[in-house]
């Protein structure tokens, strides 16, 4: 008879998943098991049959009722279990159910949500949280609508629309519309469309810099007797000025991207008055003038500053070649503190029958090129209601791929007067 084995090094076999055990464990590794809760095992055993035959299963007394049929062996685990007897992996997760039951909000804890201070925008996910200046949620990180996404005004007679686009993440585009009176009490509208440089660092923040003091400049030079023409021409100057100080930033911020170009942005202004158009611009933004009477032909007011441009100037490719290039929208002319000169570009016209005068980003002439495709993009009534007839436009372009940001401002010619706006 062999002597008597402690109580851990006799079980070869965890009684709860059957994994190995090692001489001296305590728990199962597998299972977690507490060897310890095992009875003592009677006081010897025979770990070999008499006639040397295959040894027999050790006896595991488990704390389970066994019938007279059992002869002490552990029974195989019940349909059903938790344990794999084959892996030793457990399963006793409980099952879940088909839905989880949301729990009610905590009286104690709506409570305690302070009301937001003025001027303090709150997450529109979980209407608790501070948006940052980035626009995200500082307490669930969602982020916000930007407000620039998409955005309309109707100034007057006048209206602006412009929008993200369907494949940019955020809209670079900026608009400032305004009227005003000359020193004869004549009325005067005043639209301005920049479009950031997306090459260039915080283009959108130049865009926006540039159409302020644009049309600040032109609001406030107007009124003082000072000529459209000279107006405008001073009014890019300011814009211009207002691009060159995002430059100067602190050389930390600058160290965040050391390669990158400064803001910049072209521009685009038109001021209409009872009898005089004047168009501003440095990029490759656009003017077009299209009548109220369609039977008479539209025209383009502006040329870019571009590649495709100076080919065509130069005679070296016609039009259509240029404009079919890769380099056609680089551009030559904008503001910002790396370019080369500023050159703005100025003109006036006197119209002799009553239009509309369309302002816009390359978003949308990409779209309609041409001045009789412009044209037929605008709606009939468009002068009369003008930010119905800026919606369409911007919908042309994004129906057309949306490819850039889309900014169209609409200013009828003539300015009518003071008080009267869109029908």
């Amino acid at each position: 008879m062999m002597s008597q084995m402690p109580q851990q090094a006799a079980l070869t076999n965890c009684p709860s998943c059957a994994e190995p055990l090692e001489s001296g464990d305590r728990f199962c590794g597998a299972c977690g098991y507490d060897l310890s809760a095992v009875p003592a095992p009677p006081d010897d055993h025979a770990t070999l049959a008499a006639n040397g035959a295959a040894p027999v299963a050790p006896v595991t007394h488990e704390p389970v009722a066994t019938t007279p049929g059992d002869h002490g062996l552990t029974p195989p685990p019940p349909s059903g279990s938790p344990v794999s007897p084959a892996s030793g992996v457990r399963f006793d997760r409980p099952p879940e159910p088909d839905e989880y039951p949301l729990q009610a909000p905590d009286p104690r804890v709506a409570a305690e949500t302070p009301t937001p201070a003025e001027g303090v925008k709150v997450c529109v996910a979980c209407r608790a949280g501070r948006v940052d200046h980035d626009g995200y949620c500082e307490n669930c990180g969602h982020a916000q609508p930007r407000e620039r996404d998409h955005m309309e005004q109707e100034c007057g007679p006048m209206a602006a629309v412009s929008d993200r686009g369907l494949r940019h993440h955020r809209n670079e585009d900026a608009f400032a519309v305004g009227t005003t009176a000359l020193p004869d009490g004549s009325p005067a509208s005043v639209a301005i469309v920049c479009d950031g440089v997306s090459s260039a660092t915080r283009p959108d923040a130049a865009s926006l810099a540039a159409s302020r003091a644009a049309s600040e400049s032109l609001l406030a030079a107007l009124p003082r007797g000072t000529h459209p023409q000279q107006a405008m021409h001073e009014a890019i100057v300011a814009a211009s000025r207002a691009v060159n100080a995002l430059a100067a930033e602190p050389q930390t911020a600058r160290e965040h991207a050391p390669h990158q170009n400064a803001p910049a942005c072209t521009i685009v202004g038109a001021v209409v008055t009872a009898g005089l158009l004047v168009v501003g611009w440095v990029g490759d933004s656009r003017a077009y003038w299209v009548p109220v009477d369609r039977s008479a032909l539209p025209a383009r007011l502006t040329e870019d500053d571009s590649w495709a441009a100076q080919m065509v100037a130069a005679g070296l490719m016609n039009e259509a070649e240029a404009y079919a290039d890769e380099r056609a929208h680089a551009i030559t002319g904008w503001l910002g503190a790396d370019a080369y000169e500023l050159e703005p570009h100025t003109a006036s016209f006197k119209p002799d029958r009553p239009g509309v005068v369309v302002v816009c980003t390359d978003g949308l002439w990409n779209y309609a090129e041409a001045a009789q495709e412009m044209a037929e993009a605008v709606p009939l009534d468009a002068a009369v209601r003008p930010l119905h007839g800026a919606q369409v436009l911007v919908g042309h372009a994004l129906d057309g791929g949306g490819h850039d940001n889309v900014t169209v401002a609409l200013v009828p010619f003539p300015a009518p007067p003071q008080g009267a706006g869109s029908a």
